[in-house]
């Protein structure tokens, strides 16, 4: 028995463009050999406990060498039985993406594999510059062209390039062809072949596109003919990767170009938030042209049942792990007045926990609920439960103050407005800011909240390069500042302020608590001006306009 390697073509950057097969694949994958052109949102996508094998490709230098590549899936294969091998290519597997020679040495060694096709960029990439391959009346057919050999520049000046010289094209044949022509990986040597193509006979006019990233946030068309298409990538610093789209077709991208320059296009965001939550404000970048790199800083776990901390014996410590549990305690619900929520885990957390003991949300009946802000709030609504408080300020402490108002300050008042039971829902790593205001109050820790440990070093090299990273808890700036790698050479720890030696420096904060760990460690802040994700966007898209 051997593993099974699965080719599995990523398509042309955006991450909504890879197939739902491929997506399977990566989720279940045991290995992840890829190459550098596959987005890192795709990377993202991928089984976290999978081993992530970087053989990227640069131009003019091969970090791993082909034949080594080929070997290296077979070794996988052989020495990991029943094991799913991933690899990952960018584009489709098959259309210059030596698939085919893969999938020959998969042969030769006897291991299983499948082909699982990718959208290529030949076509994709001009669709999103809004120029189409084909058009009735202009062109009735495309070819897609190497552009990329070594020794393109060194070949003989006669029609045909003989094999040897590392590139078999036709060049007359290319020259009198009426239909579009596509060549892929071909920057570096675009100004020979636009020399070569008009030298047999192609018209000097022909429209000329280059598309630089294609269907990333960071994707530029640069327009030119072919007479002018060497001094044009030159001037405008055209590089790769790219690819270039020769014929009439191309003037239709001047009426047809769709993709709109977007208020984040071209902006890195790191987002630190636990992955079951990152997806919302994910969604919400993405949508305005960002690359977003999620990077959770914290995973939560919901406990099997609340431990029971009765804030009057806490004494301001917090329990790192939490192990005593009650397994009787959603009995004792009965005995409290107002149920408060301090968080969306804590929320999920809860209902979980209820659900699972056999109860449902009847026995809530009669109780006063309270959320510590608006996006709690919501959550709450979904499971059909509206909030009876809620502070203007969407901190704990707000929270605090609030619902402090609800318990009389003398005995006089208890005799005729009795206490109020209130029971705090939160997790084990909430400080000690509701108690201090709610000292009679209890505490249930529904949930536990543990860092991340390390990132994968594709991930580590992605932060490094981002232009910003959003943080929405202070856990996730104190764990964002553990794990990721010292830049001081020879130090063994790093000086104070320590954002002074990260990258990015620049954050987005939810919360005056958040904003304020932040700055201890040195970055530099944008706060939004509410607790909620809607309002984090907005200032996010206010500071780059």
């Amino acid at each position: 028995m051997s593993g099974k390697v699965y080719l599995i073509g990523a398509g042309p950057g955006d991450p909504g463009l890879l197939t739902l097969r491929g997506k399977e694949i990566l989720e279940k994958a045991d290995v992840v050999v890829y190459d550098r052109l596959v987005s890192l949102a795709i990377l993202g996508m991928c089984n976290p406990k999978a081993k992530m094998v970087d053989v990227g490709k640069m131009p003019q230098h091969h970090k791993v060498k082909q034949s080594e590549i080929n070997k290296l899936l077979v070794q996988f294969a052989c020495e990991m039985p029943s094991a799913t091998i991933a690899r990952l290519k960018g584009g489709d597997p098959f259309v210059f993406g030596r698939g085919g020679e893969e999938a020959l040495e998969l042969v030769n060694a006897g291991v299983e594999f499948e082909i699982v096709p990718g959208i290529t960029s030949a076509i994709s990439v001009p669709a999103y510059a809004g120029i189409p391959v084909s058009h009735r009346g202009i062109a009735t057919s495309f070819h897609i062209i190497t552009g990329h050999e070594r020794d393109v520049i060194a070949a003989p000046v006669s029609g045909v390039i003989p094999a040897q010289a590392g590139i078999s094209l036709d060049f007359k044949a290319l020259a009198h062809c009426s239909g579009t022509l596509i060549f892929l990986m071909g920057i570096a040597n675009m100004d020979f072949i636009a020399q070569r193509l008009m030298e047999c006979g192609k018209d000097p006019k022909t429209p000329v596109a280059f598309i630089e990233k294609g269907t990333t946030p960071y994707q530029r068309t640069v327009m030119a003919t072919l007479a002018t298409a060497g001094k044009t990538i030159v001037r405008e610093k055209v590089t790769a990767p790219a690819i270039t789209i020769m014929g009439g077709v191309v003037e239709l991208g001047k009426s047809l170009a769709w993709k709109k320059n977007l208020p984040l296009s071209g902006k890195r965001l790191v987002v630190t938030r636990a992955a079951k939550q990152a997806s919302g404000i994910t969604a919400r970048l993405t949508a305005l042209g960002a690359e977003v790199i999620e990077t959770p800083m914290i995973e939560t776990r919901t406990l099997e049942c609340p431990c029971v901390i009765p804030a009057v014996i806490l004494e301001g410590r917090r329990p790192d792990r939490i192990t005593g549990i009650s397994s009787s305690v959603f009995d004792s619900l009965a005995d409290f007045d107002v149920l408060a929520f301090t968080s969306v885990n804590g929320v999920e957390s809860f209902f979980k926990q209820l659900f699972a003991a056999g109860y449902d949300v009847r026995i809530l009946a009669g109780k006063k609920i309270a959320s510590v802000g608006k996006i709690t709030e919501k959550k709450l609504l979904e499971y059909g439960i509206r909030c009876d408080y809620v502070p203007e300020d969407h901190t704990g402490e707000g929270l605090g103050k609030l619902l402090a108002t609800l318990v009389p300050q003398s005995t006089e008042g208890a005799t005729s407005n009795p206490i109020p039971q209130i029971l705090l829902l939160q997790g084990n790593l909430a400080d000690d800011t509701m108690t201090k205001l709610l000292p009679q109050a209890t505490r249930w820790v529904v949930y536990e909240t543990l860092p991340v440990s390390e990132l994968p070093e594709w991930k580590r090299e992605a932060v490094e390069s981002a232009d910003a990273v959003v943080f929405a808890s202070s856990s996730a700036v104190e764990n964002f500042v553990k794990v990721m790698p010292q830049s001081v050479e020879g130090s063994d720890s790093y000086p104070e302020p320590r954002a002074s030696n990260l990258n990015p420096r620049t954050s987005f904060c939810i919360g005056r608590l958040t904003e304020a760990t932040a700055r201890k460690h040195g970055f530099e802040t944008v706060t939004s001006d509410e607790t909620t994700m809607d309002s984090l966007v907005k200032k996010i898209v206010e500071y780059y306009s």
